[in-house]
């Protein structure tokens, strides 16, 4: 391919290297350092409200799966009880169902109040934050599922009170 005339090509290792940079062989620029860390601090800007946010969430799904079980406990106890609902108490809802909580914790949801009479009862629970959420089975039969959130007054989808 190349006469003993011509001359070969020769190969020399690429390096790629900024002409005037203050960067040494083995370290970054005060600048690179600062867009770095000016990003990370955009990131976490964004993404901490988001995860707040979320907890939030959890504690109040917590709330609401507790109202939920105590609503299915007590539906039983009517069934053993000839249609009646006027046993639904906190105390009877733990002996159904052992999961459903009736003293106030600072880490779990809580049921913090059974009213019953002959065919209706209400349930409620509270969470955590303070939110409590209220299962209402009215004579008719039709159940009213109803927030309160008397501390931060926005738990409720975003406002004091509201139906979930």
């Amino acid at each position: 391919m190349f006469s003993d005339s011509q001359q070969r090509p020769v190969r020399t290792p690429c390096r790629y290297t900024w002409r005037g940079s203050s960067r040494g062989a083995n370290g970054y620029s005060l600048i690179e350092l600062l867009v770095v860390l000016l990003i990370i601090g955009a990131l976490a800007a964004i993404a901490i409200p988001a995860f707040a946010g979320q907890k939030a969430k959890a504690t109040d799904a917590q709330a609401k799966e507790l109202a939920r079980t105590a609503e299915t406990a007590a539906e039983v106890i009517a069934t053993d009880n000839d249609g009646e609902y006027t046993k639904v108490t906190t105390t009877e809802l733990n002996r159904y169902e052992p999961a459903i909580r009736i003293v106030a914790s600072a880490n779990d949801a809580y049921l913090s109040g059974a009213t019953n009479g002959k065919s209706e009862y209400s349930l409620t629970a509270k969470a955590t934050d303070g939110d409590e959420f209220t299962i209402t089975r009215k004579a008719t039969g039709e159940t009213v599922r109803q927030c309160v959130s008397p501390v931060s007054q926005t738990g409720c989808s975003g406002g004091k009170e509201s139906s979930w």
